[in-house]
């Protein structure tokens, strides 16, 4: 009884979520079995929710991301969780995963076994720490700031503003 009331909820929650209104080429649900057979496009966004069982790739995505690998090509805002988090353009919020690599500015929290970015600021966790710029910290195994850190390589922890 309590799983279908539960079930029941989070029908209607993602209902509310497909209707909300969106500009177009964005869309507030995305789910993808691998891109490109999903809901929405891979040039469009998604404003709400990805669920990706596979691969899922999309311009954009807001506030949660869910998958076994994520892609998105300009912006990630929110959480993003999966084994493999890639963005090509910015992040802004939490990211978990065992590989998380942003091509462009990281603002926020990167938790994962590996985390890669290109101008990071706010802080990285994990076994291995890469970043070309931090305005930040980095805690973990190895932790690497190609230009400006405390360090250039540090254990356990590594810093730069």
């Amino acid at each position: 009884m309590k799983s279908m009331r539960r079930v029941s909820w989070i029908a209607l929650c993602f209902t509310m979520l497909a209707v909300l209104p969106a500009p177009a080429a964005e869309k507030a649900v995305n789910l993808s079995l691998f891109t490109p057979v999903s809901l929405v496009k891979a040039e469009d966004s998604v404003s709400a929710v990805r669920l990706s069982l596979i691969y899922g790739r999309n311009a954009s995505v807001g506030v949660i991301d869910l998958g076994l690998v994520n892609h998105t090509t300009t912006l990630s805002r929110g959480l993003q969780m999966g084994t493999v988090n890639y963005t090509e353009g910015n992040v802004s919020g939490l990211q978990i995963a065992a590989l998380n690599i942003n091509k462009g500015t990281t603002k926020g929290l990167s938790w994962g076994g590996v985390n890669y970015a290109n101008n990071a600021g706010g802080v990285q966790i994990a076994l291995i720490n890469y970043a070309r710029t931090l305005d930040g910290f980095q805690l973990g195994g190895i932790n690497i700031i190609k230009e400006g850190g405390f360090l250039p390589v540090c254990i356990i922890a590594n810093w730069s503003k």
